[in-house]
């Protein structure tokens, strides 16, 4: 294997990249500053001492320049800016100090990479959490409906937002004219945003079967709380569940293991981490209310587990019988509800990564 000659740092902004390079056999330090071209900073690395390897930290930017480095045979890493180290006592800040410490760490090997979805993937997950986005939305334009009928004591008694609840606010009017285009204004935002997230529904389930995440999808699908649009999601989100070696490992990424403070005999246990997708984390404890119910395959998850392999199933069953006692063991210890939750959810995406990783 060619040992590395060039080790380069870049900081990459919407307009500007500062690159730092470092010359293992002299020890020079190389600076530059380039616009929002990559193919100028493309040909500034080619045309450095090889080998070489560069990195540059994930953001709003996305994989833009990794693709271009890829495509032109130049080694460049997205680097996980959580992950990097920073003195304390460091008070100046700039792109040229970014880009030097980069590099230098680099070569120190004390970076950790990210892994870059394939474009088809990017894609996808875009669409998901466009999604996403259009249900949060969704959710503050309802609040905003509700609250302020509650400010004028008007309260309706019985499930809402069902078609008799749709009905009884096109009944509200006010006596003034400005609270009246108030209360129209969210209500018809509402509306719009139920058929957007229809729509993003729609295509979502025919673009789940339709990829190579297909598979994965299929699987998940078996467990109980995972349907077709958290399957696809999780499968976006997580990507390869082959890349972590053990479950524990994607529990771990998934932010779902307490956070630890230990020093010398002293050791306490905190909330969860919250690392990694929060999108997808906020789907498995949402799965995990589900084994509140005792474990009994119904006609849909039937449905569901049709056609797929045998030990899949086996390991999606395996999860409802000890997932349910663990939710019944934590609550009768008296934990709180969402402790409960939680751990539950980071069991089930142990099991799911069993299911997804299986021969």
């Amino acid at each position: 294997m060619a040992v590395t000659m060039t080790y380069v740092g870049l900081d990459v902004h919407a307009r500007s990249v500062h690159a730092a390079a470092i010359d293992v056999r002299t020890g020079e330090l190389r600076r530059a500053r380039f616009g929002a071209d990559s193919d100028e900073v493309i040909a500034w690395l080619e045309a450095l001492p090889g080998p070489l390897r560069g990195c540059y930290e994930a953001g709003p930017t996305g994989f833009g320049l990794y693709r271009a480095a890829e495509a032109a045979g130049v080694a460049v890493e997205v680097i996980a800016p959580s992950k990097t180290p920073r003195a304390s006592g460091d008070r100046i800040k700039s792109d040229r100090k970014d880009a030097e410490l980069l590099a230098r760490l680099l070569l120190a090997g004390q970076l950790k990479a990210v892994v870059v979805p394939p474009e088809s993937f990017e894609a996808a997950r875009h669409l998901a959490r466009c999604r996403e986005q259009v249900r949060g939305d969704l959710m503050r334009c309802r609040h905003r409906v509700s609250k302020l009928l509650l400010l004028h004591g008007r309260v309706y008694d019985g499930s809402a937002w069902t078609k008799t609840h749709r009905g009884w606010l096109e009944k509200q009017r006010f006596d003034q004219a400005a609270t009246e285009l108030a209360y129209l204004d969210p209500l018809s935002a509402v509306d719009g945003l139920v058929a957007r997230k229809a729509a993003l529904d729609e295509r979502l389930s025919r673009l789940a079967f339709d990829g190579d995440w297909k598979e994965t999808v299929a699987r998940l699908r078996c467990f109980r709380g995972v349907d077709t649009l958290t399957a696809f999601v999780l499968a976006l989100e997580i990507g390869d569940f082959a890349r972590f070696q053990r479950p524990a490992q994607l529990s771990s990424w998934l932010g779902l293991v307490p956070s630890l403070d230990q020093s010398g005999e002293s050791r306490r246990q905190g909330a969860i981490t919250k690392t990694g997708s929060g999108y997808a984390r906020r789907l498995l404890v949402e799965a995990a209310w589900q084994y509140m119910r005792s474990p009994g395959a119904g006609t849909v998850i039937a449905e569901r587990r049709s056609g797929q392999p045998g030990h899949v199933i086996q390991i999606a069953r395996r999860a409802e019988r000890r997932l349910h006692r663990l939710d019944q063991r934590l609550r009768q210890r008296g934990k709180p509800s969402n402790v409960t939750t939680v751990a539950v959810a980071r069991e089930l995406a142990c099991f799911l990564w069993a299911a997804a990783t299986a021969d």
